[in-house]
């Protein structure tokens, strides 16, 4: 399903790169099941059959689009050094409050990581999780070091599930966060929606640092908070 990536001469990825950038829009816009490469062959002017010899198949050429969207989100420890500075679960904060860039600055990469999450076969899917365990696109490896580093995580639980617990817990609570965002009356509150966000995310932080952190958990509300709104994504 997969062609083996041989070097491409310049004219070559060039092509590459627009059909990649045709395609990451069609994605975002049709969904996975939906898209054809048909259209998007279409799009760009060119035979299907030279998206074909690029990259394989549809499955193929998905699976690069994702690969660059995933890889354009910043980093954990790309926080800004006041931050990090503060320590792990205030890194983890400072991602989570810029959660909402996603549906306004990064809406389309968000999208197509979306998909490859939840709206992809099992043999891409598959594919998709070997790619996020080689590569570790967003530093979670780096991140969790950093954080045992810094005596905040527990070092009788190897460093292996702390990576998961970590990628599991924050995926699915960043996209409770933008569910919210999306539908602000699916969450029956009192208060404002900043006000609940912020004690979800209160809340959150208080959980994930009884599973993995060294210490009992401290106010994480007493942290530092910078007005920058650059989003690491997920």
């Amino acid at each position: 399903m997969y062609q083996r990536q041989v070097p491409a001469r310049p004219r070559s990825e060039a092509k590459r790169a627009r059909i990649i950038e045709a395609a990451t829009q069609h994605f975002a816009e049709h969904g996975y099941h939906a898209a054809r490469v048909g259209d998007i062959a279409v799009t760009l002017g060119i035979a299907k059959g030279s998206i074909f010899q690029h990259f394989g198949s549809k499955d193929g050429l998905f699976f690069e689009v994702y690969k660059r969207a995933v890889r354009s989100f910043a980093k954990y420890l790309d926080a800004p050094a006041e931050i990090r500075e503060a320590g792990f679960f205030e890194v983890l904060r400072y991602w989570l409050v810029r959660t909402e860039h996603l549906l306004h600055d990064d809406w389309i990469p968000y999208r197509i990581s979306l998909l490859g999450n939840y709206g992809t076969d099992l043999v891409l899917k598959r594919e998709i999780n070997r790619f996020l365990v080689s590569e570790d696109p967003y530093g979670t490896v780096s991140f969790v070091r950093f954080g045992l580093e810094r005596r905040e995580l527990r070092k009788d639980m190897e460093i292996e599930m702390i990576v998961s617990i970590l990628d599991w817990m924050m995926e699915r609570f960043q996209d409770a966060l933008l569910t919210a965002e999306l539908d602000p009356g699916l969450f029956r509150r009192q208060g404002t929606l900043a006000e609940k966000k912020e004690a979800r995310i209160q809340q959150f932080l208080a959980v994930l640092q009884r599973a993995i952190g060294n210490v009992a958990p401290s106010p994480l509300s007493s942290g530092v908070r910078p007005q920058s709104r650059v989003s690491r994504g997920r």
